[in-house]
């Protein structure tokens, strides 16, 4: 069966009604996304589409986590190619909404607002960003809910209401502890699932944002992943991480310009400094790392545990 294409809220509803109740589902899922997919992309779909008889995948491009006009106005859009890519993925549905559509009454005046823990690491170099992001995870967690396009009362084709999941990759570290932490705080009727990041052969992770290096830039921005594998190794053998050494890796490369690279506590997303230069490494962290590579910002991640 061809994806399908729906581009309002109505429409949406519908829609994965129908499908639920063709495929007696009991089971959605949720792929949010801004487009411009790759291979990351869709290792969330198939895992979607591997647990879920209905997967939705949502494809908008939310104005407000964008802090440069110039930056949205570049972000690349191919509606067509994404289409391609979440049907090969078994895909059921993709919703495309306008701007209007999500925003209907402009700018909104109220805001999922981050807190203290968006207001760190990435929160800290782009001010409101994830208070934007989290305002539309909101909004697109809600239309795609199940049970919201079944009549009032009912449940679902099972006699239950369907269960219902969303995926986030785990190179957006922060952004999928921030949705978490979102889900179980406002208690939304939903599992929260991170996906592992998926590698170019390079090692380089994949980005919508990895099409604007030149050879050159993409060469250099392999320091990342090469920094946070040595800590990695390190983790493994439970040997001191010495991050300081792999500052200095990073911080060697002239086309490189660092904004942090730091190991954290993987919930509260608080430095370990204690637990990472001089002892053993024990137990679980998340090393960050986020840098300027020519014009592109990029972010990259490693789960460690002993």
């Amino acid at each position: 069966m061809s994806i399908q294409l729906v581009t309002t809220v109505a429409g949406l509803h519908a829609e994965s009604a129908r499908l639920l109740t063709a495929k007696q589902g009991t089971s959605q899922g949720l792929v949010p996304t801004m487009g411009a997919l790759h291979e990351g992309h869709a290792a969330l779909a198939r895992a979607a589409v591997e647990n879920n008889d209905v997967v939705v995948a949502s494809i908008f491009v939310n104005p407000l986590q964008f802090g440069d006009a110039v930056d949205l106005d570049r972000y690349p859009r191919t509606l067509e190619a994404d289409l391609a890519l979440l049907e090969e993925q078994g895909v059921d549905l993709a919703f495309a909404p306008s701007v209007e559509e999500v925003y209907p009454g402009g700018e909104p005046l109220v805001r999922v607002t981050s807190g203290r823990l968006g207001e760190k690491w990435e929160g800290a170099s782009r001010p409101g960003h994830f208070d934007g992001a989290l305002t539309v995870v909101a909004k697109l967690l809600h239309y795609g809910m199940p049970a919201a396009g079944l009549p009032a009362g009912s449940a679902g084709p099972s006699g239950s209401v369907p269960a219902y999941r969303a995926y986030f990759g785990q190179k957006d570290a922060q952004q999928l502890a921030l949705v978490r932490r979102m889900a179980a705080d406002l208690n939304f009727p939903v599992e929260i699932v991170g996906v592992p990041t998926v590698r170019a052969d390079d090692g380089l992770a994949l980005s919508s944002r990895n099409r604007f290096l030149s050879d050159e830039e993409r060469d250099a921005a392999l320091v990342l992943s090469r920094a946070l594998r040595l800590l990695e190794e390190r983790a493994n053998a439970h040997e001191p991480l010495d991050l300081d050494s792999a500052l200095a890796m990073v911080e060697s490369q002239p086309l490189v310009e660092l904004d942090y690279f730091d190991v954290v506590d993987p919930r509260t997303l608080e430095p370990l400094a204690e637990n990472c230069r001089e002892t053993p490494f024990r137990g679980e962290a998340l090393a960050l790392i986020a840098a300027k590579v020519g014009p592109v910002r990029l972010i990259d991640n490693v789960p460690l545990s002993s």
